[in-house]
């Protein structure tokens, strides 16, 4: 089969890529070396058009984690995405995604950025609405009009960096510190970063995105899209500290995390409570980074990555072996009937939570204790604590309800493990999910942070975690209960389980009133303004010169007509007197 062929020559093109990035990216490291790379595409007198390429140890690290994921999808692909008769279109869209983000990750320079950004939102697009439905093409809809605002953001920056000779932004970076009208492009680029990061108010189409098939999901919540914008703030995270666009990031990152958390916990949808998990862990991202700690948020980000994929990947397994029931009321028992991909959801989830020794741990921890050790208000502190305690609530709630609780589907059911194709794409994620923090940690951290704490503020991490957990599982546990009480406080439950009324808010508001005073303007530009505007004034001056023209022409009859007229009344005055 042709698309057996494709999807192998991706796999193992993309794992030896990403396994040569990753050394590179070592010794770069080692090393301290930077290579900035410049080809000059056109030369015309004395314009030059130059293609710039920045390679240091933090693009090639990340290239080679994206590289390592998209490979991993498109294995999982293989076998997924089996039946459908379309795989090749599939795995194009896939690459060219890929292509996009490394094209993001390399440049120094906005324009080229641009590229990869704009990229990114179109294939992603066309991947969202993929399986061809109505609900898919709304969310298609809602993910690229929410991204066009960060895309016009960019552009604005590109703009106003004329005033500055180049558009590669890496030498300018320090200036941008001092100079106030750098801190407009550092506004502009911030909120791209908050539109393709799905920072509050631009959240919702995070969770719409889910309509995409599952290996998409894998790798655009973990890796590629998403992060996009986090790795943009990464490079710019000289602008958040030297203005007030720091502290305002701050406050929004913090309510898209604690929003995000509580919505996670009344949600039903099993790839939606891993979307609005993403949602929560970016917001941690853009809360340390505008904290002023740019290493620990890459840190962050590329142990996320890892576990993220898996989560969304055993999912779909989950899914695939459901009947595409997304539900999570109708699993349960699971660990019976998939003991093996149930063993590596467990182990994604609890990395997820922050289980001592595994990936997540160690980003998430070092990040609460540099927390704790900085100076802050009790409401941020308030946020990154009692967030991390959601995450691991709404982590075990959905442990209890697709594992622990009772058998809730059909009793003829094709649940089984032999999918192997993607049980080897996953084994390779687990294997990441428990090792990647701590060797990342050594590489990028040779030196450990000293961070000296209180013995209860060093206990806390720890505390909120299990207390987080345990209320999860208990809360699911006499759910019936807490049905019951929800009942009592309904507008309340319903505000937090539709992410504060955002999705409502967001279409009507930003998407349809545009489109609504769109349909106006046609009215106006087609109806009144026609008449009464350019294109009837044109008719009137039209006839007005015709008949000056004719008059200008001597035309015979025209001046007979009037001798005979001015004849007329010349008689008629005449016999008046």
């Amino acid at each position: 089969m042709m698309y057996m062929s494709i999807c192998s020559m991706s796999f193992l093109s993309l794992i030896i890529f990403s396994f040569f990035m990753f050394f590179t990216g070592a010794m770069f490291l080692f090393y301290d070396m930077i290579y900035f790379i410049e080809w000059e595409v056109l030369s015309v007198n004395s314009s030059s058009f130059v293609m710039t390429f920045l390679f240091d140890w933090m693009s090639l690290l990340f290239m080679s984690f994206v590289l390592l994921i998209s490979s991993l999808v498109i294995l999982y692909s293989k076998e997924y995405m089996a039946h459908d008769i379309y795989i090749n279109r599939f795995i194009m869209l896939v690459l060219m995604f890929v292509l996009s983000m490394m094209l993001l990750i390399i440049s120094p320079n906005l324009i080229s950025i641009l590229l990869g950004w704009d990229g990114l939102g179109l294939v992603s697009y066309c991947l969202v609405i993929y399986f061809q439905n109505i609900k898919s093409y709304n969310a298609g809809m809602l993910t690229a009009l929410s991204n066009r605002i960060g895309d016009v953001a960019l552009l604005m920056a590109i703009a106003w960096m004329l005033n500055y000779g180049s558009w590669n932004y890496i030498f300018y970076l320090e200036y941008m510190v001092s100079d106030f009208y750098m801190m407009v492009i550092g506004g502009f680029v911030i909120l791209a970063a908050m539109t393709k990061s799905a920072q509050i108010p631009f959240s919702s189409w995070l969770p719409a995105a889910m309509a995409a098939p599952t290996p998409v999901s894998a790798l655009v919540h973990s890796s590629t899209l998403v992060t996009a914008g986090i790795y943009l703030l990464i490079r710019f995270n000289n602008i958040l500290l030297s203005s007030y666009f720091g502290q305002g990031l701050l406050l929004v990152a913090g309510l898209t995390m604690f929003m995000s958390g509580l919505g996670a916990n009344f949600e039903f949808d099993l790839k939606k409570i891993i979307a609005l998990s993403t949602l929560s862990q970016l917001g941690l991202m853009m809360m340390i980074l505008s904290l002023g700690f740019p290493k620990l948020g890459f840190f962050h980000l590329l142990t996320h990555a890892m576990f993220k994929a898996l989560l969304f990947m055993c999912a779909g397994a989950i899914i695939h072996n459901m009947l595409n029931s997304q539900d999570i009321r109708t699993m349960g028992g699971l660990c019976l009937n998939m003991p093996l991909t149930t063993s590596f959801f467990n182990v994604a989830n609890l990395a997820l939570s922050g289980m001592p020794f595994l990936a997540g741990f160690y980003s998430k921890d070092m990040i609460l204790e540099v927390v704790s050790l900085s100076y802050m208000n009790s409401l941020i502190f308030f946020f990154f604590f009692f967030s991390t305690g959601l995450t691991v609530s709404y982590s075990f709630r959905l442990v209890y309800y697709s594992m622990v609780s009772s058998f809730n589907s059909f009793s003829l059911h094709p649940l089984n493990d032999e999918s192997w194709l993607m049980l080897k794409s996953m084994f390779m994620l687990v294997i990441m999910s428990i090792i990647s923090g701590s060797f990342l940690s050594w590489l990028i951290f040779p030196t450990p942070y000293m961070i000296c704490l209180p013995k209860m503020l060093k206990m806390l991490t720890l505390f909120v975690c299990l207390v987080g957990g345990v209320s999860g599982y208990m809360i699911s546990l006499t759910s019936l209960f807490f049905y019951n009480k929800s009942l009592n406080n309904n507008k309340l439950i319903t505000f937090l389980s539709l992410m504060w009324f955002m999705p409502m808010i967001f279409t009507t508001g930003v998407i349809k009133m545009p489109l609504f005073m769109g349909g106006l303007m046609k009215e106006l530009d087609q109806g009144w303004s026609e008449y009464f505007g350019a294109q009837n004034l044109f008719n009137y001056i039209k006839k007005i010169s015709m008949f000056y023209q004719m008059i200008h022409l001597n035309n015979l009859k025209l001046y007979l007509l009037s001798f005979l007229l001015w004849g007329f009344l010349l008689l008629m005055f005449m016999m008046k007197f």
